[in-house]
């Protein structure tokens, strides 16, 4: 091969004899080498948010102090998704291979009830699960950030919110898509918060205006003073109990008291030489990853070439088989017993791929979920980061919808989920992303909602190759699926596979979305003629990934679609 990792080995070779010719000239540390990076690197939604995790790494702090820094920032600078009022996932894996992952996923309040979303003729009320305040669930990111920082993190709690602080006291500049994005939420903000004024202004918002956020900034610096009694006690919760109270939402402050993120075992599988170490349950995403890499680890993906009639058509049938199971048997854990040994068979999953027939689309309503012995019955963020010692973290965090709820909890100045839209409210009718679910993600009291959120860090020969995640709601895990495969199969390096046009199937409704020039003429033509229903638009997804190139550097992807930014050195 003429590549390594995606970069042409007498690219790679001629930057590494010019960067050790400069630093023995100059006898300094690895700096960058156009594009490359030796001692750490964060890619994220913003540029401010990215800084502020480059400045931590650069003051001794390792991965996870960077992640909790960018967490916070991101919770000023990309109101659609950043958060202190939602929640999330991170994996993490140190330098020396061993893995962990955290579940700050947000919970059902004790008061939620399985037909809360239903009215008397048992029918689904519109939006109520998505723009009231009993559509929120309990946030988890403060409580998972405090957890993070008190198992791996180096430097001090005050020293990774600060940042934080400055950017909403002082204000930023904000970019041309953060205005069109205020613009677009105006009305809404306006009214579901009759008296707050919070992400409002008297004109239009334009590129270059300077967003502050006074009382954001009061919380945030509560939450550095007193950790997690900044949110879960005192103050704040008080503040959100008002909330709650004025809008007849579902959140108490015992609800509060009695939130906790928890620590969960890894899930891993192969691919050919890769191992993958993704999310469990209640996170969709890790199980289905894994699927779907079973699904086509032996055809030969390679040759074919990269959205080529004969790949997507393999890709698509393997994405309906396997959303069509996370419809049925995934859930909170801890609530239902997902069957993840039996979904992960290969057996079963090369059986679930046998009715596959290469002349005709297999029609979605032909395929339910599988079957097998034993069973008991988007607006996202994600962002990726590697220490100079090799520590790695991948962290998918959420609202829900762009905004969450749209409703601003009063005097604390941060924006409510909308999460509890993640469960099925009514089996077998779809949520916001067109996601069908049962009774594994019904709702009860206390229990997690299930999550496309895929945040996945990849081995090679036991050494850290590629940390990766994405927004977009259910395109979540098609999106780190094909960044991953263009990577691995198409030879691509990361910042084009993170470029590259993508496409999504979800068993229903049964059409393949796919961006703007993802496929040429014939491809589509070819798909059509087979019985594929082809539409452009509705591919979410704003991928941000590091690869780790063989002499180790550090090698940033950051999605175009949106503003997000990769910063090393």
């Amino acid at each position: 091969m003429n590549y390594l990792f995606g970069i042409k080995k007498t690219t790679l070779l001629l930057l590494t004899i010019t960067f050790f010719q400069h630093a023995f000239a100059q006898n300094q540390p690895a700096k960058n080498i156009d594009g490359l990076y030796r001692n750490g690197m964060v890619v994220c939604a913003t540029p401010n948010a990215a800084k502020v995790g480059l400045e931590i790494l650069k003051k001794g702090g390792n991965a996870v102090d960077a992640a909790v820094a960018v967490q916070f920032a991101l919770a000023v600078t990309y109101p659609e998704a950043g958060n202190i009022g939602g929640g999330g996932f991170m994996v993490y894996r140190n330098a020396e291979g061993e893995s962990n992952t955290l579940d700050f996923r947000e919970k059902a309040p004790a008061a939620a009830s399985a037909n809360m979303y239903l009215d008397s003729a048992g029918n689904v009320i519109p939006d109520m699960s998505l723009v009231t305040h009993q559509a929120s669930g309990v946030p988890g990111s403060v409580d998972g950030m405090v957890e993070a920082h008190k198992k791996y993190g180096r430097l001090k709690w005050e020293e990774l919110v600060q940042p934080a602080i400055d950017l909403a006291h002082n204000g930023f500049a904000i970019s041309k898509k953060l205005a069109g994005s205020l613009n677009w939420g105006s009305a809404q903000f306006k009214k579901l918060n009759p008296g707050k004024t919070y992400l409002l202004k008297a004109a239009e918002w334009k590129e270059g205006d300077l967003l502050v956020q006074e009382d954001l900034a009061k919380t945030l610096t509560l939450i550095r003073d007193k950790g997690r009694d900044g949110f879960y006690a005192g103050k704040v919760a008080d503040e959100i109990a008002e909330e709650m109270k004025n809008g007849k939402g579902l959140i108490s402050k015992a609800d509060l008291k009695n939130y906790h993120s928890i620590w969960r075992k890894a899930l891993t599988g192969m691919y050919k030489e890769y191992k993958i170490i993704t999310m469990p349950p209640p996170s969709s995403g890790g199980i289905a990853l894994l699927q779907l890499l079973h699904s086509v680890e032996n055809y030969p993906l390679h040759r074919w070439g990269y959205n080529k009639d004969s790949t997507v058509q393999l890709i698509v049938e393997a994405e309906r088989r396997v959303y069509a199971d996370r419809s049925k048997y995934l859930g909170d854990p801890d609530f239902y017993k997902v069957p993840v040994d039996s979904l992960l068979k290969p057996a079963y999953i090369d059986s679930r791929m046998k009715s596959f027939n290469w002349n005709a689309a297999t029609p979605s309503s032909a395929i339910q979920p599988g079957a097998f012995a034993g069973y008991e019955s988007d607006q996202t963020t994600h962002y990726s980061i590697v220490d100079g010692q090799g520590n790695s973290v991948a962290i998918t965090t959420t609202l829900n919808g762009s905004f969450g709820s749209k409703i601003f909890v009063g005097g604390a100045g941060f924006l409510l989920n909308n999460e509890m839209d993640d469960f099925s409210a009514k089996p077998g009718v779809p949520n916001m992303f067109g996601l069908v679910g049962g009774k594994a993600n019904s709702i009860q009291p206390g229990k997690r909602m299930l999550s496309s959120m895929t945040p996945t860090i990849i081995e090679r020969d036991g050494r850290l190759l590629m940390v990766v995640g994405t927004p977009g709601g259910s395109t979540i895990i098609t999106s780190v699926f094909q960044t991953i495969l263009n990577v691995i199969e198409f030879d691509q390096g990361m910042q084009q596979a993170v470029d590259s046009k993508r496409f999504h199937h979800q068993w229903l409704p049964d059409q393949v979305n796919i961006e703007k020039d993802a496929f040429d003429s014939a491809t589509i033509e070819k798909l059509q003629q087979k019985g594929y229903k082809i539409i452009t638009g509705g591919v979410g997804g704003r991928v941000d990934a590091i690869l780790i190139t063989k002499d180790g550097y550090y090698y940033g992807g950051a999605d175009p679609r949106g503003d997000d930014s990769k910063m090393g050195y």
